[in-house]
């Protein structure tokens, strides 16, 4: 039943290790990869020699980019995501040149992962180093040092018509504008004006596993890839892509996956390890080290961003504008786009203008990161919603309220605003004890701050098998990152009136199960679960059918109540949904339904923090000692998953805002690429966060479900920097907020 709390399905295979994930993965012959990376952030590759690591013994295969096709310099769609084809295929293995430092150059398979290493070693790669561009200020520079000679600014026109609108080379790669009525007319009708600048840095998802993969290239030249990722069928597109073969060739088989959070989206291993397996004849499994992780992956983008607001003196937002780069790293496709979408999102803004620039530099190609692109608007935006607040004398939850964006709204990319759960959010918030508790002590501040995702929908697939015993197996093509299995389960068996332990949910591969978009955008839970809800009800038609036979009557004249097939006719005769499972065998066989669903919209979702905090003048080390997160669920399926999730958000978004970030010197070198350098936050570094879980259906969702990944990520950076203000009277504006940051600004240096 929706809103109870069952014991997760593939709980007891992950406590007790049974569970299997893309390290643990062991076959016969199968040799070991390793990858040589670029120790320079911007070189030329003038040659590569391999013949000492290939007369190593114990090395059956090495590789290259020369053993790759070279593919046309086009945009395609990978599933999920769009990119260009052939810079796709160049961050997993670089051809002429090297864009940062960790940039794959070749790899080795051998019988051991030692001698791997060995070999790696002795490969010989001359460079001719070029000059590093290692922020988006320099590469924005005039004069600047290109990255990719044939990169052209493009506009959103151009990027929906790839024909261009670019002429000159450029480090830019698109510009973004979005309009609305008249900024300039909006400001001279402002009683008050608040504009600020902010900046924030790479951070890294902090997954735990790092990424894995293992790939055999059998002798009729089909390929299956065993790998650690939350999109199997976009694996399976980039890799067949970039090896210049079709789909059908490739089968991707997801494990169990340890974290991803928007990192394991993208192909970094599964070609390399394909070749491999296909010039030695072998299995190949290559397996990241955590160093490869933080230099050869996908962290966040470092960001820009200027803020202006103007509002009335009884606190209405009369006009708003918001300027911001994004780092895309080495190959574009930073979430501008998403930082600019959600940025004034929560608020009724008539007049706006945004405009957005995606920026390559000497950097890892970022990847997604939980609710990519909204932490840095909302940071920006939230600080100046709440400094605008103090200005006109409002209680800033009140004054949120009264600009709050209501259904029908213009957001910023001129759609317009279905209904959400923004007005209860903060009137929970305003109601909520913590708000009202006095917060007493010195140098103690309290933050609030609320932050919007609009939630993506893509089709998912489902298939329920019907067993005797009148238990379901329901097989979906979604990955497990955030207990969505069980989630999925418990929709189909509200559906069917079963008990959540009563359903068998597995995670098919892509030969086996219809397309699915990947396990992110927070949209698992729901558009899966409406595919295991139509399902569930094909099942539910097709027993009705084999009611009918048994009682004589039209399939019409079965109704199905509560988990009962009951005979309109005659309503002495009903069967529950075990009993005639028991009986399909002699009607007909057992029961099988597919069902590929195709949502058309999500419904968003708003949150929403309150941060106490204490500020140590001396060593300007911030302590949380309380916070509480608060977020529209539209309806909660598996509470203690939900209220994991926010937690979980807010921890991340806790670390970004204090801790948190990539540190590189002049060179582009990566000075922190280790988990003890990486200052993560532990349990000792913040208190038990408390949830409160509100539920205001959507109108996109059978049962009003909301999706709850992302959005929880979205307001910490704020609700941290609104809080240390109230104890300091220091406005911080760059991430991270840590003890240096926090005694800079307390000097006035920040």
């Amino acid at each position: 039943m929706l809103g109870t709390r069952p014991i997760r399905h593939d709980g007891f295979d992950k406590v007790t290790g049974r569970a299997r994930y893309g390290a643990d993965l062991s076959m016969p012959r199968m040799l070991h990869g390793k990858i040589l990376r670029s120790p320079h952030a911007h070189a030329r590759i003038k040659s590569i020699d391999t013949r000492k690591a290939e007369a190593l013994p114990g090395v059956k295969a090495v590789a290259t980019a020369d053993d790759f096709p070279i593919l046309e310099d086009q945009t395609i769609d990978f599933a999920e995501i769009r990119g260009n084809a052939r810079m796709l295929a160049d961050n997993v293995f670089a051809r002429s040149k090297v864009l940062y430092q960790g940039h794959a150059v070749a790899a080795v398979a051998a019988t051991s992962p030692h001698i791997a290493e060995e070999a790696e070693g002795l490969i010989e790669v001359e460079y001719e180093v070029l000059p590093t561009v290692l922020s988006w200020r320099d590469a924005m520079k005039e004069g600047a040092t290109l990255l990719h000679e044939e990169l052209t600014t493009r506009s959103i026109k151009a990027f929906l018509d790839p024909g261009g609108d670019g002429h000159e080379p450029s480090n830019v790669s698109f510009h973004l504008h979005f309009a609305n009525g008249d900024v300039d007319s909006g400001l001279e009708q402002s009683d008050c004006i608040v504009e600020r600048e902010f900046s924030t840095q790479p951070v890294h998802q902090g997954y735990i596993e790092p990424q894995a993969s293992t790939a055999w290239w059998s002798p009729d030249g089909q390929i299956t890839i065993w790998t650690s990722t939350q999109g199997p069928f976009s694996i399976r597109s980039e890799t067949a892509l970039i090896l210049g073969l079709p789909e059908s060739q490739v089968n991707v088989i997801p494990m169990e996956i340890g974290g991803g959070f928007g990192g394991k989206l993208d192909t970094y291993l599964d070609p390399v390890a394909a070749v491999l397996s296909k010039k030695s004849g072998s299995p190949v499994k290559i397996v990241m080290s955590r160093k490869e992780v933080f230099e050869g992956t996908g962290p966040s983008s470092a960001t820009y961003l200027r803020c202006k607001i103007g509002a009335t003196r009884d606190g209405r937002i009369t006009a708003a504008e918001l300027y911001q780069v994004y780092e895309a790293g080495a190959y574009p496709g930073s979430p501008v786009g998403e930082g600019a979408m959600t940025s004034f999102a929560p608020y009724k803004v008539d007049n706006l203008r945004v405009d957005g620039y995606d920026v390559v530099c000497n950097k890892q190609k970022v990847a997604a990161y939980r609710a990519p692109g909204a932490p840095a608007t909302a940071f920006a935006v939230e600080s100046v919603i709440d400094e605008l607040a103090a200005k006109v004398e409002m209680d800033p939850i009140d004054f949120r309220l009264k600009n709050l964006s209501r259904e029908g709204d213009r957001m910023p990319s001129g759609a317009r605003h279905v209904h959400h759960g923004g007005v209860e959010l903060l009137e929970a918030m305003k109601a909520h004890p913590h708000y009202q508790a006095p917060l007493e002590g010195s140098n103690r501040g309290r933050g609030i701050a609320i932050g919007y995702w609009f939630n993506a929908s893509m089709q998912s697939s489902a298939t329920i098998n019907v067993n005797v015993d009148g238990t379901i197996s329901l097989i979906t093509g979604s990955v497990d990152i955030g207990g969505t299995r069980v989630a999925v389960a418990m929709q189909a068996a509200e559906v069917l009136g079963l008990g959540a332990e009563d359903v068998h949910p597995s995670v098919g591969d892509t030969d086996s199960i219809g397309w699915t978009g990947m396990t992110g955008g927070s949209r698992t839970a729901v558009d899966t679960g409406r595919a295991a809800i139509e399902a569930a009800e094909e099942v539910i038609r097709q027993m009705s059918e084999r009611a009918a036979l048994l009682w004589e009557v039209e399939p019409k004249e079965v109704t199905f109540e509560q988990g009962t097939f009951i005979c309109a006719k005659d309503t002495t005769q009903h069967m529950k949904f075990k009993e005639l499972a028991a009986r399909l065998p002699e009607l007909g066989g057992l029961v099988t339904a597919s069902v590929a669903s195709s949502p058309q919209k999500a419904a968003p979702a708003l949150a929403g923090n309150l941060a106490d905090v204490e500020v140590d003048l001396e060593t300007g080390k911030v302590t949380i000692l309380r916070f509480t997160a608060f977020q529209d669920v539209g309806r909660a399926a598996h509470p203690s998953y939900v209220e994991g999730q926010m937690q979980g958000g807010s921890v991340q978004g806790i670390g970004w805002a204090l801790n948190e970030e990539y540190v590189f010197d002049q060179n582009g070198q990566m000075a922190n690429a280790s988990f003890l350098d990486y200052r993560m936050p532990t349990c000792l570094d913040v208190p038990l966060i408390e949830t409160v879980v509100i539920e205001v259906p959507g109108d996109s969702h059978p049962f009003g479900m909301r999706g709850v990944g992302e959005v929880s990520i979205v307001p910490p950076m704020a609700a941290m920097a609104n809080a240390i203000h109230d104890a300091t009277g220091i406005r911080m504006t760059r991430l991270p907020m840590a003890p240096g940051a926090v005694l800079e600004a307390l000097d006035g240096n920040g």
